[in-house]
């Protein structure tokens, strides 16, 4: 027995300790403090400050749903982008529930925006229920709209979109999008140039 853990038991144990102190606290320490120093911003969150108050981050979206606003993509996680309850709908093409809530929703963008076709990504929710991002033409079936609520010109509220429009990553990874929130601030004139 006193062989077994010379010979095993205790290498094994010590490895074990090693491996936990490497790979368990050593190194996420590590990547925690070069993430900090190289990408402060990201590292903590990608928060958004406005006179010194943080309003959101440009990672999670929220809910606007004044006219004065660019409206983002619907959340299925539960109330108002809860970002505890991170998840899609999980409901299939053919549920009634889903049914009904899109069909309200076409109805109030109807109301809202008029008879043109609304693209998808305003219907539908993300996969996270999280999406800080609509498509460009999303942004842009709402501008009239928003132009209208605030008195101001198209081609001003369509600027301020563009400001805002991210494209693919490295030109070809993702799709261009646009960050609602950056969009509404700028709107209310609270980001600085």
């Amino acid at each position: 027995m006193a062989s077994f853990i010379r010979g095993q038991l205790r290498p094994a144990a010590a490895a074990l300790l090693v491996l936990t102190v490497l790979t368990g606290l050593a190194y996420p320490l590590a990547i925690t403090a070069v993430a900090g120093t190289v990408f402060p911003a990201q590292a903590n969150g990608s928060l958004v400050a406005v006179n010194g108050h943080v309003v959101g981050s440009v990672l999670i979206g929220q809910s606007f749903m004044d006219d004065r606003y660019l409206w983002g993509r619907l959340s299925a996680a539960g109330d108002g982008y809860n970002a505890d309850a991170s998840s899609g709908s999980n409901l299939g093409p053919t549920d009634r529930a889903l049914i009904a809530r899109v069909a309200a929703d076409v109805d109030r963008f109807r109301a809202a925006n008029g008879e043109t076709p609304i693209p998808v990504d305003l219907i539908t929710t993300s996969g996270s229920g999280l999406d800080p991002h609509i498509s460009p033409a999303g942004a842009a079936y709402q501008v009239a709209r928003i132009a209208a609520a605030r008195g101001l010109d198209v081609v001003a509220v369509q600027a301020i979109v563009a400001r805002h429009t991210e494209g693919a990553l490295l030109g070809f990874i993702g799709a261009p999008r646009v960050n609602v929130l950056l969009v509404n601030l700028d709107l209310d004139g609270l980001l600085k140039p």
